[in-house]
């Protein structure tokens, strides 16, 4: 029996993206697609006719834009969706994030040109995305995220700053956005560690991330700068195209960015996060794996128990992707395995311990 091309259904309002497009999925033969949309309304009618199996679906579109017909699929007949964004775009960046935690698998640029010098960069992006959406846990997707209760962040008084004596590292790659959402905003203002995270995002997406986290949060969340020291109960956020490491004792620490070679296809990685904070941090370090393709953060999180330091990882439940987990898993352990829903009164209770 021949094996199952798994169909896509590109929607894009631009004829011309809709061709490249689905040119480029066609590439090799591992997909095939199985109609084009040029709105998101069209993309409802072809997904409840056609059913198939994968969505590649513009942002921004007239009559209906691709968040609001996400959230339509996904309530209506939840299958993977790979979000195209223009580059450049702050609505853009903004509404990939929201379209991110609302269960969308990842995310993609789309190319600006015919001969864009990036159309084999993004041939390469949509191909892992589309690979990643293969491997989509969807159950994870139908787990309702839980409300964010609203901060007014400009009236909460940000702690007194003190040199961070406790660290946490989070990796995420797929997925990520969504997890991060079910933790970040739900922790307190006052955690007793600094928070450092390393997201699989480009730079303008990062800083989005920790802008829309910052928003949502009693923490005060930032993209993370080279050089300045870190702080207990704040959040930083790897930027995209660097990595991040940690530098210096625990009462003494300061952040470093690199542009060393990328680890794992990526960077940031979180392997030489992970690795920096069990050297400096030792005990006194937690390293938690959250959904993603791949293995990063797995020798890193070995590390970080190696050296005394607790390590969570999230289940397979509620892994959008469950590659990074089950790596890390199956090379470092770990001391809690944790839905995402449950880690913000889990790395409450690591860090008091």
């Amino acid at each position: 029996m021949a094996e199952h091309v798994p169909t896509v259904l590109v929607v894009d309002d631009s004829a011309f993206m809709r061709k490249l497009i689905s040119e480029m999925i066609e590439l090799d033969g591992t997909f095939k697609v199985i109609a084009a949309a040029a709105d998101g309304l069209e993309a409802l009618e072809m997904v409840r006719s056609l059913s198939p199996d994968i969505v590649t679906l513009d942002i921004e579109m007239p009559r209906l834009d691709g968040l609001q017909a996400l959230e339509q699929i996904m309530t209506e007949m939840p299958r993977p969706v790979i979000m195209l964004s223009a580059a450049g775009s702050e609505l853009g960046q903004e509404m990939t994030l929201r379209a991110l935690e609302r269960g969308a698998v990842d995310f993609v640029r789309k190319p600006s040109g015919p001969v864009s010098i990036d159309l084999v960069t993004v041939r390469a992006e949509l191909f892992a995305a589309l690979n990643a959406a293969r491997a989509m846990n969807l159950a994870g997707v139908r787990t309702p995220t839980r409300p964010v209760v609203g901060v007014n962040v400009s009236s909460t008084p940000a702690p007194p700053s003190k040199m961070a004596t406790r660290v946490v590292g989070i990796a995420a790659s797929t997925g990520g956005p969504r997890a991060l959402g079910e933790i970040v905003p739900h922790l307190p203002a006052r955690v007793g560690a600094a928070i450092l995270i390393v997201q699989h995002m480009p730079r303008d997406f990062t800083r989005s991330l920790a802008h829309r986290l910052d928003l949502l949060s009693p923490m005060v969340v930032r993209e993370a700068e080279d050089g300045e020291p870190v702080l207990e109960d704040r959040v930083y956020v790897a930027p995209g195209g660097y990595h991040l490491t940690l530098k210096g004792a625990p009462g003494e620490g300061k952040l470093s960015l690199d542009t060393s070679p990328a680890i794992w296809g990526v960077r940031p990685a979180a392997d030489p996060l992970f690795a920096s904070i069990a050297d400096t941090f030792g005990a006194a370090a937690i390293g938690i794996v959250l959904t993603g393709m791949g293995r990063d953060g797995a020798e890193g999180l070995r590390q970080i128990r190696h050296a005394g330091g607790r390590g969570v990882i999230q289940d397979r439940e509620t892994s959008i992707i469950y590659g990074m987990p089950q790596a890390a898993l199956a090379l470092a352990g770990a001391d809690h395995i944790s839905a995402a829903s449950q880690m913000a009164q889990l790395i409450l209770t690591l860090c008091a311990a």
